[in-house]
């Protein structure tokens, strides 16, 4: 049996999820609060690896000691181990939701599908309670821009090799990823893309937020997006978007979780 934990967390103050040995990151800080909190060693296994600078809504991890311990070694009831965990949580990671799942579980590899949100905002001036939360637009997007950014949105829904939407020099050898869904809209001056797949490249769903921006701003036709996708080439698609705006939103299991929070 492992414990599965989904949490929320401000990125900004670290290198990413994965540890790291000399820089901070949500892996370390989430293993030494579980450990601490337990009274034991355990191993914490996240979904994915966001880039240093994103942020989570709910990603997932699972947690196991480590080495041999009771079988019962998890004796805080389900749903009330964030009250436990919330003394050894720096202020920036939450537990929002908790669950029991088997041993053939794994927080990565068992995952179904995974949605991105990426915020923007496009005022005149900076607002600095979105500073590191979303990426501020110099200049406005109009409903055309929003319009055109949809449409372009449209030639990436399928499965499609990604090469071109994936950050130079990544070792990754198969680029292809189905994209389920994805869309952009506006709510008052904050702008949302929002994007679900069976699986994300590194830096692809920043790169596809700064192309559909050039989009937006007449830099890219919206049918040009499917060429850069038949093109295979990073250097034919637009900007990376900043880090600050990410979100890992959702993970959706091969299975029924049955989550709990008390």
């Amino acid at each position: 049996m492992k414990l599965l934990l989904k949490i929320m967390y401000d990125g900004h103050g670290y290198s990413g999820y994965q540890s790291q040995p000399t820089l901070p990151s949500v892996q370390t800080a989430l293993t030494k609060a579980v450990s601490d909190s337990f009274g034991y060693r355990c191993t914490v296994t996240g979904c994915s690896r966001t880039d240093a600078g994103v942020h989570a809504l709910g990603f997932c991890a699972a947690v196991e000691p480590y080495g041999e311990h009771e079988a019962d070694w998890l004796q805080i009831p389900v749903g009330k181990v964030h009250r436990a965990l919330s003394r050894f949580l720096p202020e920036d990671i939450s537990v929002c939701a908790e669950a029991t799942v088997d041993d053939d579980f794994h927080p990565r590899y068992s995952v179904k599908s995974k949605k991105y949100v990426y915020r923007m905002y496009d005022s005149v001036y900076d607002d600095p309670f979105l500073r590191h939360r979303a990426w501020h637009l110099k200049r406005p997007i109009t409903d055309e821009g929003i319009r055109r950014m949809n449409e372009g949105a449209a030639y990436l829904v399928g499965k499609h090799d990604f090469t071109s939407f994936m950050a130079a020099g990544s070792k990754i050898v198969d680029a292809t990823r189905t994209v389920y869904s994805l869309d952009v809209m506006r709510r008052e001056n904050m702008i949302e893309l929002s994007v679900s797949a069976d699986g994300f490249l590194y830096n692809m769903v920043r790169i596809i937020t700064g192309t559909l921006a050039d989009c937006a701003y007449d830099t890219f036709e919206p049918c040009d997006i499917g060429k850069i996708l038949d093109a295979k080439d990073r250097t034919k698609a637009g900007k990376t978007a900043p880090p600050d705006g990410l979100y890992l939103s959702e993970v959706e299991y091969d299975r029924h979780i049955d989550w709990k929070i008390d």
